[in-house]
Formats: structure tokens, C-alpha cells, sequence
């Protein structure tokens, strides 16, 4: 997994006034826990560009005034008019000691199902994997090709490698609805429209039919 820096500085004061007045400097409010002692610091908004708006997990090294922590973003708070972020709280890890993290699910391939006029439903764009440091994936990759009308990929589909998945077993990552002139129709007339949508109407001959006269 990747990782990004971001350089910060210890908060000589705590409370909300103080926060305000970082944040109109264009800086975030942070803190480091999971440690021997919990790091107050602020760093400027512009370096959590990488690390927010992304379809990727990243690893944070988190310089201090010199002093480096490794880290993973565990909560972050954002205004809910002008989406300014808040607040952030990391979490540091150590090597050796396994950590929980939300990593992006990507749907690769065009599912059968879309291809004959179905919509894709991403349920679930995030898992909560339990792995240690050097097993966390970036992201998961999920091969949608085989579904079809009605049929869904669930957590237990996944595959996992050195992790292992948090989240519900029965739970629904990606299923494909079926359109809704093609409900109640049974599997086989489903299969046979497909069939027909791709094949051109010919004579005995083999040469394409006449236009109908008008």
C-alpha cells in the first residue's frame, strides 16, 4: 500500500476557538491516538488532498516537528454546508499488530446482466478488512463479467488473501436489477430475447429478408 506524508505541528492550545481559528488559516485540527499518548497537531488542509478525495486506501506518515508516526485515517469530520474538513483522527499502527481499515471495492468487466439492458447497483463501495500493515490491500477488485439479471456478489464471494473481511458474509456488494419491461419473465424467455436481440432475420437462402412493402 501507499503511502502519503503530511507534515503538521503540535497545538499549543485545545478548544473549540482555537480550532476555528486554525481552520480560517487553512489548516485541520488532528489528533494521534493508539499510542503511548494521544498527538494534537494541525496540518495544512491542501496536503489531505490525496488522501480523501481518492478510490484508493493509503498509509499516512505523519511528521510532527520531527518526530515521525505511522498511521491510518480513522475518522474524519467534515462541515456539512461547505464540506470543509473539520476534524481528523488517526490511528498509529506498529509492525506486527494487526489493524482494521475501510478499503474501496472495484467492479471490473460489464456484467451480462447490464449488456442485455439491466442496471448495476454498487451496494457496498467499502470493506472493513482486519489484516496486518504489510497484507492491506489498496483496494479490492471484484470481476462482475458473470452476473446477471437478479443475481448479486456477496462478501462470502470474495476471495482473500492474508486478510480477512469484517463485514456481513450475506451482505450484497454489486447486484444487477432487471428492467422493469422484463419483470416476471422467467430465466429461459429472458435467455431467449437475448438470443433473438442478436441474430438477424434471414431467408431459407441465408440472404437477408426483404423490406416489408409499404
Amino acid at each position: 500500500m501507499k503511502t502519503l506524508e503530511i507534515i503538521g505541528y503540535k497545538r499549543a492550545n485545545l478548544g473549540k476557538i482555537e480550532a476555528k481559528n486554525l481552520r480560517a488559516e487553512g489548516m485541520v485540527p488532528c489528533v494521534i491516538y493508539g499510542g503511548e499518548n494521544q498527538i494534537h497537531f494541525h496540518a495544512p488542509a491542501i496536503l489531505f488532498r490525496e488522501l480523501v478525495y481518492t478510490s484508493e486506501a493509503h498509509f499516512v506518515k505523519i511528521n510532527v516537528e520531527g518526530e515521525e508516526f505511522d498511521c491510518i485515517m480513522q475518522d474524519i469530520q467534515f462541515h456539512p454546508v461547505s464540506e470543509m474538513i473539520m476534524h481528523v483522527d488517526f490511528l498509529q499502527w506498529f509492525t506486527g499488530k494487526s489493524i482494521k481499515m475501510d478499503i474501496p471495492v472495484h467492479l471490473t468487466g460489464v456484467s451480462k446482466g447490464v449488456a442485455n439492458g439491466g442496471t448495476l447497483i454498487h451496494k457496498r463501495r467499502m470493506l472493513t478488512i482486519k489484516a496486518l500493515p504489510k497484507n492491506m490491500p489498496e483496494h479490492i477488485d471484484l470481476d462482475i463479467t458473470e452476473l446477471d439479471f437478479g443475481k448479486a456478489i456477496k462478501v462470502h464471494d470474495v476471495i482473500t488473501d492474508n486478510f480477512e473481511i469484517q463485514d456481513t458474509p450475506q451482505a450484497s456488494i454489486a447486484v444487477v436489477e432487471v428492467p422493469r419491461a422484463l419483470r416476471g419473465k422467467t430465466d429461459e424467455e429472458l435467455e431467449a430475447e437475448g438470443e433473438e436481440g442478436g441474430e438477424e432475420e434471414t431467408t431459407e437462402e441465408g440472404a437477408e429478408a426483404p423490406a416489408a412493402a409499404e
